[in-house]
């Protein structure tokens, strides 16, 4: 029990870093857009965390290898892909469609009729966040953010497994240096973080540990101590953080039918874990 309070406290902790960083990064947006500033945010993240940890690498077998490459193949995409998506819809709106990733693998591990329920309530979220009415939606941002979403639930599935046959530090640091290699190419493509400053740098720097090095590391050590399906209705507390942070960070608003739809994706999050709890999963 004890192990497992220790692993929902730094999940929550996770998650209001990586809300932080997110506002911090999409202020950067303006100077080196989105592509540029998740590289910067995922390299300078690999750097740290190598110097940090100083993996072993003379004592990964075939099998850790490939783990790391696919932890760190679902991390890059996730990271890429939303950033794309918050610099078109606004961050509350982007991480709720994005947790559909994680409520469909919720969905395909649960087992009780309990569960679904809970997972059709933060669906039921997810439908009501959307501004359907609005002619302003941007439907190519939240394609972008429901595509996150599947690559969240990837680095959720390979996370538990990496976390299971290698040392949790071992595993970031190796799946972020993976992730540096994917992102580099789109960054020299897209050129915009070649206008880096000084001042872009420092941010670049604070984005880089609390959305990366420091959340990575703490959920790479709640899922080797809670269940893949916990862990994914955990998360689903990241729409109210990401609201929260894009209103006063961002001066972001939302409508009250939206925080409506961020209440029902909460209750389902507490009520999957308090039942898990009950059942013993």
């Amino acid at each position: 029990m004890k192990k497992s309070n220790i692993a929902i406290s730094a999940t929550l902790l996770a998650i209001i870093c990586v809300q932080g960083g997110a506002s911090i990064a999409k202020q950067l947006f303006p100077a080196i857009g989105a592509i540029g500033t998740v590289t910067l945010r995922i390299v300078l993240s690999a750097v740290l965390l190598t110097l940090i940890n100083r993996p072993k690498f003379s004592q990964f077998t075939k099998q850790k290898w490939l783990y790391c490459a696919m932890y760190g193949t679902g991390l890059a995409a996730m990271n890429l892909i939303f950033y794309m998506a918050i610099q078109r819809i606004p961050l509350g709106l982007a991480v709720t469609v994005e947790f559909a990733g994680p409520l469909f693998l919720a969905l395909a591990l649960s087992r009780k009729l309990l569960d679904v329920i809970w997972a059709l309530l933060a669906c039921a979220g997810i439908l009501l966040i959307v501004p359907w009415k609005s002619s302003n939606v941007d439907l190519l941002g939240l394609g972008l953010a429901f595509l996150a979403g599947l690559f969240w639930a990837v680095y959720i599935v390979m996370g538990g497994k990496v976390s299971k046959i290698m040392d949790g530090k071992d595993a970031v640091t190796t799946g972020m240096l993976f992730a540096s290699l994917l992102i580099i190419p789109f960054a020299v493509w897209d050129g915009a973080v070649f206008h880096l400053t000084p001042a872009i740098f420092v941010k670049g720097l604070g984005v880089a540990i609390l959305s990366s090095a420091l959340p990575f590391s703490l959920e790479i050590m709640a899922l080797k101590r809670l269940p893949a399906k916990t862990f994914s209705i955990l998360m689903s507390l990241e729409p109210a953080f990401a609201a929260l942070s894009g209103l006063l960070f961002l001066s972001e608003s939302l409508t009250f039918l939206q925080w409506i739809s961020i209440a029902c994706v909460i209750t389902a999050s507490i009520g999957t874990t308090i039942f898990s709890k009950v059942s013993g999963s």
